[in-house]
């Protein structure tokens, strides 16, 4: 027992006299001219992970090295350095991410309770044009004590004796590092940062029949992390990834992992693989993300997928448990396009965004149907789209009777007048969600019963025409 704390002491201290060496050595530089690939990974929830391997000549032994170039929205806590060479051979003794910039606040909070000197644009007559002055407070203003006075603001300007040494022109991971060996190796670090977003957006054109479409799909990126990345391989992870804590280094071994075996995929514009429970999209080739930019790279294009449109009529719950005869005069039917990914171009997973639909009019121009939101969509899956209201297929609803049977039973009856103002026949869907316990007791139109508290009518209407659909149920509340 005395023997295993004597060693955790003394391991404790090693380490600690470990880093006050490292720190006092002199500091290298490593920029993106050492850089020998960068990995962009970016994330749905708007984090990304980056891989960027440099090659270092190493002395051996103990070594400061600034890490510059990095993501300005870097997590420091989630930093994991590898040596790509001789794994293992390399060791983080301490690392520290200053992110404190060179900036003219910066500079000022580093001189408080030290002296500046202050050169006075318009000097007050017989007062020397600049003075020696204490710098108090940055603190919503500048405060300064002179020989003489204490003054807030400035009327002129500061001029400093020398910048702080603790400043940095970038953000910077700094790293005391304790390596086995001298020579040459190809050191990987990796980090989580934030300010990146993917998300994908389609267009579909509609044929004039609407029960084709060819989609085209694009990956749009945003990067907003205060940092370029340039000659990137990038990667697009779709799917929900749950973010409580920093990644582990085994979940950010595990994550790199993924790229090393994808590396030996075919090639294609954009690769696409099952990764967890997750989809990973590869870009097979390199390309740059730089600051403040917004870009858009091709994801799929699918032809002549087959199409199915219904309108839709939903109704509400409500109306089972009260009597009321006006339902809704000229209710709009919601207009939906579907389509299954699946076969052709389609059956890859469909990463989550929206959908934008045109379709050529007459004379051959395209015009605007509507959008719609999509969900990650798995192969094999029904995508379906709300495109907007039908304008010349209406309905009418009314409540043609309402009888309490007792305190939780109830009968109502219900008349449904659907008109159609086009040229040809319309299917429509009557959605209507039921509450509690129900029976159909008469109708004039078999219902399907689709889920345990939704009943759907199939209804054709004639062209220029109606169709009137009724039925009485009942419903228990129990």
């Amino acid at each position: 027992m005395h023997r295993r704390l004597i060693s955790s002491v003394a391991l404790g201290g090693f380490t600690l006299l470990t880093a006050l060496a490292a720190a006092d050595t002199p500091e290298r530089v490593t920029t993106n001219a050492d850089r020998q690939a960068l990995n962009l990974t970016v994330y749905n929830g708007g984090i990304a992970l980056v891989h960027d391997t440099r090659r270092l000549d190493l002395h051996g032994g103990l070594e400061h090295i600034a890490w510059r170039d990095v993501g300005a929205q870097m997590q420091p806590v989630t930093a994991l350095l590898e040596s790509k060479t001789k794994p293992g051979s390399v060791r983080v003794v301490e690392q520290n991410f200053d992110y404190d910039v060179l900036q003219p606040s910066a500079i000022l909070d580093k001189y408080i309770g030290r002296e500046v000197t202050v050169v006075h644009d318009k000097p007050i007559p017989g007062q020397p044009q600049q003075e020696h002055a204490k710098l108090l407070s940055t603190y919503n203003g500048i405060v300064l004590q002179y020989a003489n006075r204490i003054e807030t603001g400035v009327d002129g300007r500061i001029v400093f004796p020398a910048l702080p040494s603790d400043l940095r022109d970038q953000p910077t991971l700094v790293l005391d590092l304790a390596e086995s060996g001298a020579g040459t190796q190809d050191l990987d670090l990796s980090y989580i940062t934030g300010g990146l977003t993917w998300r994908a957006d389609y267009v579909g054109v509609v044929n004039s029949a609407e029960d084709r479409m060819n989609l085209n799909g694009l990956i749009t990126l945003s990067n907003q992390s205060g940092t370029s990345f340039k000659d990137a391989r990038l990667q697009l992870v779709a799917g929900n990834v749950n973010i409580v804590n920093p990644p582990n280094e085994n979940q950010l071994r595990a994550i790199g992992s993924v790229r090393a075996r994808y590396e030996r995929g075919a090639a294609a514009p954009i690769q696409e693989q099952s990764y967890f429970e997750y989809h990973l999209y590869t870009l097979n080739r390199p390309t740059s993300v730089l600051n403040n930019q917004t870009k858009q790279v091709s994801l799929l294009s699918a032809q002549n997928i087959p199409l199915r449109k219904t309108l839709e009529m939903r109704g509400g719950p409500d109306y089972y448990r009260n009597g009321n005869e006006d339902l809704g005069q000229h209710v709009k039917l919601g207009v939906y396009l579907t389509f299954t990914n699946k076969g052709g171009d389609l059956g890859v997973p469909i990463p989550g965004g929206i959908v934008r639909l045109y379709k050529n009019d007459e004379q051959g121009t395209s015009q605007f149907l509507g959008s719609d939101n999509v969900d990650h969509t798995p192969r094999n899956e029904d995508v379906r789209l709300h495109v907007g209201d039908s304008f010349d297929v209406t309905a009418n609803r009314k409540q043609t009777n309402f009888h309490i049977v007792s305190p939780w039973r109830f009968d109502s009856s219900y008349e449904f007048t659907i008109s159609n103002a086009k040229t040809t026949p319309q299917d429509v869907l009557v959605v209507e969600p039921i509450p509690a316990e129900w029976t159909i007791l008469s109708e004039n139109f078999p219902h399907d019963k689709s889920s345990s508290s939704t009943a759907t009518w199939h209804i054709r209407v004639p062209a220029n025409g109606k169709t009137t659909l009724t039925f009485t149920v009942e419903v228990w509340f129990v």
